[in-house]
């Protein structure tokens, strides 16, 4: 349904010639209606496939028939979607210059969100990588890492701004040739009913970056093309995903790759897995997701 040759810097509503609007005839409600229908069996490099069993990059081992959400998200582009509890969610880095921002609410209750700073407290560890656990400011595992084969992600510095990418590259809008990650989160909110002070610091994907010895963040970019991380929804979730250069990237150019995302239904973490009582902290936050889960039927 997509084309292989995925290009890595191109916002996606540059792909379209100049002058497109001459290409179409609607003169009239049945010309535009006539117009719009021929539209209908078109694809492009990014887009939803719908059904997600239609995806041409189902994931290894997955049935296509059980994935619930696949997507090619636009260098530039931003998505977002609710999912169940006990969905698996895995982003694929096709290229080596994807760099997915994401932001986790309680679907029920999006008061509770993404906590960073708990997220690299809690378990000890600043480093995100397998089994790192996703945090809410409500001791709750919004979320789970449970495969990476990368090992290139960032929980310190957040997404850009509109000043920052204004400063580095001219331009900020949403819909411009460098969107702010910030900027492309604000559109996502808006579609659940949320705004700029829902927003709370984010996590990013696929572009690294560590603590020098003298505190000093150091950006080590991707691991490479091919590369994924899967993610467990340990609860309902609000997912925000905003595909956007990385603000800490050197290159003078604004540099991103397309994004893959799918996501299949399986099950949560449960006392059975040894995940659940690995440390002392994620046990009381897992009984802690368990018990608001089971109190409301999920």
């Amino acid at each position: 349904m997509t084309t292989a040759d995925e290009p890595t810097a191109i916002a996606p509503h540059d792909q379209y010639p100049t002058g497109v609007r001459d290409l179409h005839l609607t003169d009239s409600v049945r010309s535009a209606r006539d117009d719009a229908r021929a539209q209908g069996g078109q694809t492009g490099a990014w887009m939803p496939y719908l059904p997600a069993s239609g995806s041409p990059h189902c994931p290894p081992a997955v049935e296509p028939a059980a994935l619930v959400w696949a997507e090619t998200v636009a260098p530039g582009g931003y998505t977002h979607k609710v999912l169940a509890r006990g969905t698996r969610l895995r982003f694929d880095d096709p290229t080596g210059d994807a760099c997915p921002h994401l932001l986790l609410f309680n679907a029920l209750e999006t008061t509770e969100r993404l906590n960073v700073a708990d997220t690299q407290k809690i378990p000890w560890q600043a480093y995100l990588g397998e089994n790192h656990p996703l945090l809410s400011g409500d001791g709750r595992v919004l979320a789970v890492v449970t495969g990476d084969s990368s090992s290139r992600h960032d929980a310190f510095c957040g997404t850009t701004t509109d000043a920052w990418n204004e400063r580095k590259y001219g331009d900020a809008r949403p819909h411009g040739p460098s969107p702010s990650g910030r900027a492309l989160f604000l559109k996502a909110a808006a579609k659940h009913g949320l705004s700029r002070r829902d927003l709370p610091p984010s996590l990013s994907f696929f572009q690294g970056v560590r603590v020098e010895a003298d505190g000093a963040l150091a950006w080590r970019g991707s691991a490479g093309p091919g590369t994924h991380v899967e993610l467990l929804a340990e609860m309902p979730l609000l997912v925000l995903v905003a595909n956007a250069a990385h603000p800490l990237d050197p290159r003078p150019g604004y540099v991103v790759g397309p994004l893959r995302v799918h996501a299949w239904r399986a099950a949560a973490t449960g006392p059975g897995d040894p995940r659940f009582t690995a440390t002392p902290e994620l046990h009381r936050a897992y009984l802690n997701t368990v018990d608001y889960c089971e109190a409301r039927g999920l």
